[in-house]
């Protein structure tokens, strides 16, 4: 085989596909990690209600920071019309000195009051705008903080198979950048909005009161403004969509190879990831830039009509003038400023029109997580799991994962309390998915699962795994203290049952040769631990969080024989009078369970202890045993 070939299939293997796809291995119909996600939803004014009420809570701080921008934007109106009378004042001072009469002392008297007015209002305006800006940035950011709140709560509560199909960095996404992008629509946006409405009307009225003429003039281009809007605003929504999803496929491949930079480093896949990360980043330039242009052709439409707005009023003002001599002056004058003052708002509405295409970009990829309902409900008023002694049944059990074939069909069966159940079987036969029927991580499609003869089905859920452990192969470490990693399950746990759950399962040792002991700081998955002390840590965990119901999904599968030895130990404390499943492969785990199941086929082919087991003539455990024993002795 040639060198390209090889190359190309070994692309395949590693699912590298240049034009932005790449194949995670997901089930189909969930989100791959570079698939760009669509929302093709219309705008939905609904949505924005939704939004706004987050800010519903800080109703009066908005109230006096618009009664203080309202302050702002009058005495901005006012300093305009005390200019105006300043310059009317100064014309008739001129008009004076050239007829060679002394001005009126009081004319000058009229000037310094009517210029200290305005310093006066800007003042004013100065204090109100930086209070202003003090409450809207509070009540901004904890409207901010409380939708991040409720979208972190939500995801806990969502079920596995949401998580099963949509990469970790796609949703922090969501969490931290989609939310954030609300922040300006939150602490300025909407006030700011509304004032500019205020401040356009007393514009007009003002305009109108000092020439109808000239103010239907320079607004007469004001309908082909709001026709631009109309016509560019699906356009707009729909970059700034393409902008979020290329944002968020960015951030999946970037956390992924992160999370697997040691593998990476491992087969020198360096430079395969730097180029499909420069070609990701490189289109969400692309879709950034096309963004920005149909941004840009709104902003430019807006700046055009204003633009042609005032050279209207300056052509038929100058015509005006000419016919009614300097009187017209003033009048000129101020519709010009005001007018300034009526396009800069309109300038405002424009941008504020921009953000709410942002924000609704962002909103809806919020929300669609908020409104995504958990696969792993309850019933609304489900009572309380009572406290758990220990019975575990099967009763015609069937399950098949989204778009796969059977993994269980009609599997029954009953485990008494305190019992611990192996269970084994080739890959792939269903041994994980019976302790994740178990935990409730997924519900069966036909058939129950009974605890202690109660349907897990009709209690409620935290109640239930409250009292259950869970310990996986890949013993999860958080950033923290060792301390800190034991209590997780159990937190108001005192410093001396904690210690006490390490000694038990003999990891207070290694605990102690530490710099800091218990207070030594961990990263996140324990990377300065090794394999058989992260999962000592997670035994003293589940030990003292006291579980009724034990799950062990191939938890010792990846300790060394000097290792396994205390490991057994600290096993035979973990699983004492306790119901347990253990998923495992070593012998040295299994033969010592009171009840030994052999899952294949879709079901229950044998169960039994060790000793039963290994009499059965053809037996799938006596094959397993024995292929193991083969294994070892080659």
């Amino acid at each position: 085989m040639s060198k390209r070939a090889l190359r190309k299939r070994k692309n395949k293997i590693d699912a590298h596909l240049p034009q932005d796809k790449i194949n995670t291995g997901l089930p189909q119909g969930k989100e791959g990690l570079l698939d760009e996600e669509a929302l093709e939803s219309p705008f939905v004014a609904s949505q924005l209600w939704r939004l706004l009420a987050y800010l519903r809570p800080y109703r009066w701080q908005m109230a006096l920071a618009m009664g203080l921008l309202i302050i702002t934007a009058l005495s901005s109106l006012l300093q305009l019309r005390l200019l105006t009378s300043v310059i009317g004042v100064v014309q008739t001072m001129l008009e004076a000195a050239q007829l060679g009469e002394v001005p009126d002392p009081q004319l000058l008297s009229r000037t310094y009051m009517l210029v200290g007015g305005m310093l006066g209002l800007q003042i004013a305006a100065g204090i109100s705008y930086y209070f202003r800006t003090r409450i809207m940035e509070t009540a901004g950011r904890s409207a901010i903080a409380a939708l991040r709140h409720d979208v972190f709560a939500h995801l806990q509560s969502l079920s596995l198979t949401y998580f099963d199909g949509r990469p970790a960095g796609k949703l922090l996404v969501r969490v931290v950048n989609d939310v954030n992008s609300l922040n300006d629509l939150f602490t300025n946006g909407i006030i700011n909005m509304l004032v500019d409405c205020l401040t356009l009307i007393f514009v007009v009225i003002i305009m109108m009161a000092t020439s109808v003429t000239l103010t239907l003039v320079s607004l007469c281009m004001l309908p082909l403004l709001v026709l631009m809007a109309f016509v560019i605003k699906r356009r707009m929504r729909q970059a700034w969509q393409a902008v979020r999803s290329r944002s968020a496929v960015v951030n999946a491949y970037l956390h992924e190879s992160l999370a697997g930079v040691r593998v990476t480093q491992a087969f020198a896949r360096e430079e395969e990831n730097f180029r499909q990360y420069e070609s990701l980043i490189n289109a969400h330039r692309k879709t950034w830039m096309q963004a920005i242009k149909v941004n840009n052709i709104f902003w430019a439409a807006t700046d055009f009509i204003g633009t042609a707005g005032t050279v209207l009023l300056y052509a038929v003002g100058v015509n005006l003038l000419q016919q009614n001599g300097p009187d017209m002056l003033e009048t000129l004058l101020t519709m010009v400023w005001f007018l300034g003052r009526f396009w800069g708002p309109i300038n405002n509405l424009s941008n504020f029109y921009n953000s709410i295409m942002v924000a609704m970009a962002s909103t809806e990829r919020i929300f669609e997580i908020m409104d995504t309902k958990p696969d792993i409900g309850g019933l609304p008023d489900a009572p309380a799991m009572p406290p758990i002694q220990g019975r575990v049944a099967f009763e015609k059990v069937g399950f098949a994962y989204e778009g796969g074939k059977t993994v269980l069909e009609n599997v029954s069966f009953e485990v008494k309390p305190g019992q611990t159940v192996a269970l084994v079987g080739p890959t792939g036969a269903g041994k994980s998915t019976v302790v994740n029927l178990i935990s409730r991580f997924y519900d069966p499609q036909t058939g129950c699962v009974l605890v202690d003869g109660q349907d897990i089905k009709a209690v409620n859920l935290n109640s239930l795994r409250s009292q259950m452990g869970v310990m996986l192969q890949d013993s999860f470490i958080f950033s923290g203290s060792i301390l800190d990693n034991i209590r997780y399950g159990k937190l108001d746990a005192t410093r001396e049952e904690a210690e006490a759950a390490a000694r038990a399962v003999l990891a207070h040792d290694f605990i102690m040769e530490k710099e800091q002991g218990y207070d030594t700081e961990v990263n996140e998955r324990g990377s300065a631990l090794s394999v058989g002390q992260r999962q000592l840590i997670s035994f003293a965990r589940t030990l003292l969080a006291d579980p009724r119901v034990l799950i062990l999904d191939e938890a010792t599968a990846s300790i060394d024989t000097k290792t396994e030895r205390v490991i057994q130990q600290a096993l035979e404390t973990l699983l004492r009078n306790r119901t347990s499943f253990v998923i495992a492969h070593r012998l040295s785990t299994i033969r010592k369970a009171d009840v030994i199941m052999v899952i294949s086929e879709g079901g229950v082919a044998e169960a039994g202890t060790h000793a039963q087991l290994m009499q059965i003539e053809n037996g799938h455990y006596r094959g397993l045993c024995e292929a193991q024993y083969r294994f070892l002795e080659a």
